[in-house]
Order: structure tokens, then sequence, then C-alpha cells
């Protein structure tokens, strides 16, 4: 999936381009640095002949929303539609970040030909339902992540695309890269310091918002144990089995993601600087614990569910046991009545029977009532 060879260079061309990157950078300022001292040096790009003419955006309906972001000469400009389609073929600036809301195939065919991307890349994108996984070339990085989005449990799939002097984000509308945190006080200081540094600022939101999921998962875990000891019953379990569904999706988007990071921070790639990649080991840190986290609420889910198994049978063998201690109640009552038969009943209701009938019904009534208070006693009834 490499990019077109009129546009690739050499690695030690890369690695001077990152020299030059690394000494402009450490001699920015936060308030005050020039773009020229913040912002890596561009590729040098083709000619305009050398790019095939970039089609018009779509009309038809399904398009979603396409937004190019340049930094040139030290300020940002935007456009949108069929204006920033066109504004890509422009590689004079040094950083470009283009965005893609729920593209249709159209649109996504039409800015990987105007990046010059392979058409591998263009079918993963719109292929969907991938797990988290990352791809390195010479001069690009595809990371696929997924979001997840608050008061919703499906993951969004978010695909990352870096390239010399440019991201491509491809997401779906129930992700809005606009509002992570390191954007809200304003998009000049991130884009300014390179396409890298705004993928660290994209896929760290993306990782900060597993904690709040992962976190409501916990106390709903905590809260099905009391259930569990308390009341055991089938809509607990209905409860437990949509928990363990639902860990089994999150644990599904986030623990390949670990593995992704690995490679961002043990691998020396020509398009992360190295002052970037402290940024991403803290994210790493951060998938670190989820997955450390996850794998013990997985165990919990699991112990509940053997806590509920245990429990049942408990409840079962207090059943039985009261039962039995009934059955003896009633056994030894029909053992001394049987003795007599039914034939004296009359003769009692009459009130001809003699008193020995009378002291053998006391005596079963005392007998069945001390059974029961033994019984009773040991807990079985």
């Amino acid at each position: 999936m490499a990019r077109t060879s009129s546009r690739r260079r050499s690695r030690s061309e890369v690695a001077d381009d990152r020299s030059a990157a690394r000494s402009r950078k450490g001699a920015e300022s936060s308030a005050g640095a020039t773009s020229a001292e913040r912002i890596k040096p561009a590729r040098p790009g083709p000619s305009q002949a050398e790019h095939p003419p970039v089609p018009d955006a779509p009309d038809a309906e399904g398009n979603g929303p396409l937004r190019v972001v340049r930094w040139l000469d030290g300020r940002v400009e935007e456009a949108e539609g069929t204006a920033a389609l066109r504004s890509i073929r422009n590689r004079d600036c040094p950083t470009t970040w283009i965005d893609l809301c729920d593209p249709s195939p159209e649109q996504v065919a039409a800015v990987t030909e105007a990046l010059g991307l392979h058409p591998l890349i263009a079918e993963d994108i719109l292929e969907g339902n991938q797990r988290a996984k990352i791809e390195v070339t010479d001069d690009l990085v595809h990371i696929v992540m997924f979001a997840l989005p608050r008061g919703g449990t499906e993951p969004v799939e978010i695909d990352l695309v870096l390239g010399e002097g440019f991201l491509l984000t491809v997401h779906d509308v129930a992700w809005d890269p606009r509002s992570v945190t390191a954007l809200r006080t304003g998009l000049e200081p991130v884009i300014a310091r390179g396409p890298d540094h705004l993928l660290w600022a994209l896929v760290d939101d993306v990782v900060d918002g597993y904690f709040p999921f992962i976190d409501r998962l916990g106390d709903e875990i905590e809260d099905v144990e009391d259930v569990v000891i308390a009341r055991a019953d089938p809509a607990t379990l209905e409860r437990l089995f949509d928990l363990k569904k639902e860990l089994l999706r999150v644990r599904r988007a986030v623990t390949p993601v670990r593995e992704v990071f690995n490679q961002l921070t043990n691998r020396d790639l020509a398009l992360i600087d190295d002052e970037e990649v402290l940024y991403f080991r803290d994210v790493y840190d951060h998938l670190i614990r989820l997955t450390d986290e996850l794998d013990n609420y997985r165990e919990l889910v699991s112990g509940t569910l053997e806590v509920y198994l245990s429990t049942i049978n408990n409840n079962l063998s207090l059943i039985m046991k009261r039962l039995t201690g009934v059955t003896v109640v009633l056994t030894g009552i029909a053992a001394l009545a049987g003795i007599f038969g039914m034939s004296e009943a009359g003769t009692a209701l009459g009130g001809k029977e003699a008193i020995g009938f009378w002291l053998v019904t006391v005596l079963t009534v005392a007998a069945a009532l001390l059974m029961a208070w033994v019984l009773r006693r040991i807990d079985w009834i």
C-alpha cells in the first residue's frame, strides 16, 4: 500500500528531514513560535501535471461531510466539499488534515486517488467491521481503532492514515474528532506541530474515552454481585449474561489497540518524530492499565456466574431438606394412625371410644409437634 513511486524518497532523505524538523521544534516557544519553527518541512510533491484530475465530490444522497484543514503560513485554512477535495492536490502545505465523515465509496476513492494512496487502503476503509490493527510501509501508517461513544455500546470504527505532511481520518457520525480534548482550545496549537502530533491528539482522546465506559461496567458488575448474593433469580442471570456480552464487545475493541501502540512506540517510524514517541508511550501505558482492568472484570463476571450457580444449588438443597422434614413428620403420624385404622373414627366421633384411643391420638400429635420442633432447630423446615 505504498504511494506512487514518483513521490517515494529514500530513508536517508526522510532522516535528514526529521533531523531538520527536530532542530526547528527545539527552538519553538509555546506562545510566539512562528510556523517555520513549529512545522516539519513539507515533502516536495510532484507538479500539478503528475496528479490525475480530481473529480468533484458526488452530490448523490448518502455522501458525508468532507473537510480539509491546512496549516499554511502560520494560519489555519479550512475547506469543505468540492473545494476541499480539490485543495488536497496542493502540496505547498506542510500539514494537511483530511476528515471524512460517513463517506460514500466515491468520496473515499476520490480522496485516496488525490493523496496517491493504494486502492487497498480504500478497500480496507470501506470494508469496515475489522479488528483494530496497524499497517506500516515506508511512507504510510494505517491505523484502525474503535471508539466507544457515550450512551452506546457499539464500537465506532475509525481509520487513520498518516503520510508525509498529511493525516486522513475516516469515521462514522457517532464520533466527532473536533470534540477531542486537545482541540477544544483551538486547532492551531496541535496542527502546527505536524500530522504526527495531530494523530496523537485524536488517538489519545479515543483511548481516554475507554475509561468512563469500563468504569461503568465495573460498577454494574459490583451491583450484580450484590444482587446475586441477596436474590438469585432469572432476571439477575439475564443481566449477568448481558454484562458478559458487553464486556466481550469492549475487549474486542480495546485489547488489539495495545499491540498497535506497542508497534508505534517500539519501531523506528520515519513519519513519527522521536519527540512525539513519548506522547504515544503515554497512551500505551493507559492501554496496559485498561487491558488489565478488562481481564479483572472478566474474572469477576465469571466468578459471579459461579456464585449464582452455587446459590441456586444451595437453595435447591434447602428446599429438599424442608420437604424431607415435612415428610418425616407426616410419615410418623401416618404410622401411628395406621396401627388402629380408620374403622375407629365412627366410634370416636360418637363418644363411645375408650380412653386408650384418645391417649394414642394425643401422643401422636405430641410426637409430630416434637419432630417439627427438632427439625426447626436444625434448620430443616
